[in-house]
């Protein structure tokens, strides 16, 4: 990433903050792309011939962003971190709801933008992850933490230690991940 750029969209989320509506319609193609590579990540948990859709999951996304605008963004890395732990929820919650239904809860109402995201059957393996990242957080936060940025929000190790405010071979440590930005 450009550091201009980076330092653009740290500029565009504080005025977004500030209450300018326009920062954050100069912002959007900014962030698009990035989110939606972030997004497919996410989707490759997920068995073959599922229905979810990226671009659903990303609306989502912008939905749960636009009540949390009085955030005080620090940086893009900050922005793409909040990202990646909405995708993770917006993921587990949908496959949760699915299982639940599954196992004859009963109907559940879902808007329509849900229906986009959610896959006839819940993904199993999405679930185990959900999982295993909340039994990590029991034992060491920081490095569950470090794999939601890295694999939901797709941060690199530099833009994930500057978010947990470690350092870049703390964060590569973290995981055993070579230190590619």
């Amino acid at each position: 990433m450009d550091d201009a750029l980076g330092h653009e969209i740290t500029q565009l989320l504080q005025a977004w903050r500030r209450g300018d509506e326009g920062a954050l319609d100069k912002l959007t193609p900014q962030v698009y792309r990035e989110l939606h590579l972030a997004a497919r990540r996410c989707m490759e948990v997920e068995r073959d011939g599922h229905t979810l859709q990226t671009t659903a999951l990303i609306n989502e996304l912008y939905l749960r962003l636009s009540d949390l605008k009085l955030i005080d963004w620090q940086n893009r890395a900050h922005f793409f971190a909040l990202c990646a732990r909405q995708m993770r929820r917006i993921l587990t919650d949908q496959a949760r709801a699915r299982r639940s239904q599954k196992r004859g809860d009963g109907a559940q109402a879902v808007s329509l933008d849900e229906a986009l995201v959610i896959s006839p059957q819940p993904s199993a393996d999405l679930l185990a992850v959900d999982d295993a990242l909340n039994e990590l957080a029991k034992v060491d936060e920081r490095k569950s933490q470090v794999v939601v940025m890295r694999f939901f929000g797709g941060l690199s190790v530099e833009e994930t230690a500057e978010v947990l405010k470690v350092s870049p071979d703390t964060v590569a440590r973290d995981c055993g991940w070579p230190r590619r930005g």
